[in-house]
């Protein structure tokens, strides 16, 4: 079962504003993609995934169930 984003980012052990650093994104972007209002292209969302140690079919991207 996919996690969610915020959840990803937490077991990687990392804080919003690292993942902003290493991404160079601004954290009002980052809560956005964590909050499902916004998703992420999918060259970001790959991004994000190898930063978080993880597979894109590893964390969910919508806030669907």
């Amino acid at each position: 079962m996919a996690m969610n984003l915020a959840a990803a980012r937490v077991n990687a052990n990392l804080s919003r504003s690292q993942v902003c650093e290493m991404l160079d994104i601004g954290e009002n972007t980052l809560a956005n993609y964590e909050a499902y209002k916004t998703k992420p292209n999918i060259e970001r969302a790959i991004q994000i995934a190898n930063l978080y140690g993880c597979e894109l079919d590893d964390i969910k991207w919508n806030g669907e169930e």
